[in-house]
């Protein structure tokens, strides 16, 4: 497209572009990167109510993270294989999450577990209570901190915390927001599910993870304005999450909403065009980027490595 900016990894704005994509875009454009599996993740906007409207709690990458160092994003992380067992839910369950997120029980399981999970550790925010009508109130204390550490290093899993102080998942207090999938050139991959919650009352958030230097609350457009001035570093997906916050008034508005978004995956397509990779995420043209063609490459080479994109693009969106 005649839009496209031109770059060789550079961001536009605080977009987060790694100075290696321009070759790895191109490696796959040639056929030389077999696309590893996306791991399934799962992440969650926590939003609170100011008397200035909603805010976002975020947390900054440190610099020495491979993935998104020093990137603005929300709570989050990869599934545990033992997100799988069984828990006691006070909301939807297994089966209306499978439904929402258009997958089977067992993943939505996994994924709506990997959420609340992550959150707690990441956040110190813990969605679950006594019963499906309460949700804990405090989660400060000595004894709270080192049942998330344990869960942090994996000592105990989340059903076995949960099971131990009778608590019940409220997933009821999550909303299905987005999803997106790490694009195909890159060394990490994702299949992320984006979810919406508010901070219960009573409970306080701070910055609890392991992975980020820096948390703070702040509003969806000053996020963003900070972003597209080029101070805060993001990565499309939160930028799109993050955008799509805007028109609510309040977080409640926000979660009610959750209810009719589109989950259907966004996934990262590489092509060739004029002589140029054209990197795009599909139905956010604001992303688009295009990066330069080798110089050695032939007419014939540029087409067939125009097919060989298109083929990796256009592949499943799952795994």
């Amino acid at each position: 497209m005649g839009s496209s900016t031109e770059t060789e990894g550079g961001p536009t704005g605080g977009q987060w572009f790694p100075p290696q994509w321009p070759d790895r875009i191109r490696a796959l454009a040639r056929g030389e990167i077999t696309p590893p599996e996306p791991r399934r993740s799962a992440t969650v906007l926590l939003l609170r109510d100011t008397a200035e409207g909603p805010e976002v709690f975020l947390l900054r990458r440190k610099l020495s993270m491979a993935f998104a160092g020093g990137a603005y994003a929300y709570p989050g992380g990869g599934v545990d294989p033992r997100d799988r067992a069984p828990l006691a839910w006070a909301g939807p369950g297994p089966a209306g999450w499978a439904r929402r997120l258009g997958v089977d029980e067992a993943t939505a399981q996994s994924v709506v577990c990997a959420a609340v999970r992550e959150t707690f550790e990441e956040a110190g925010v813990l969605l679950a209570g006594t019963t499906a009508d309460d949700i804990v109130a405090d989660t400060t204390g000595d004894d709270w901190e080192a049942d998330r550490l344990a869960l942090v290093s994996r000592d105990v899993s989340f059903a076995e915390f949960l099971e131990r102080r009778s608590l019940v998942v409220r997933d009821d207090l999550l909303g299905g927001w987005a999803r997106w999938i790490t694009p195909e050139f890159e060394e990490r991959r994702y299949d992320t599910w984006f979810f919406v919650a508010v901070l219960p009352q009573g409970q306080r958030s701070r910055n609890a993870s392991t992975e980020a230097d820096h948390a703070e609350w702040v509003a969806p457009a000053t996020a963003l304005a900070g972003y597209d001035a080029g101070q805060l570093l993001m990565m499309p997906p939160t930028v799109a999450t993050l955008r799509a916050l805007l028109p609510h008034a309040d977080a409640a508005a926000a979660l009610r909403a959750a209810a009719d978004r589109d989950l259907t995956p966004v996934l990262a397509r590489a092509r060739m065009e004029d002589g140029r990779v054209v990197l795009s995420w599909p139905g956010h043209e604001e992303f688009e980027r295009a990066v330069a063609a080798t110089e050695t490459a032939t007419d014939t080479a540029a087409a067939t490595a125009s097919d060989t994109a298109d083929t990796a693009a256009h592949g499943e969106d799952t795994p």
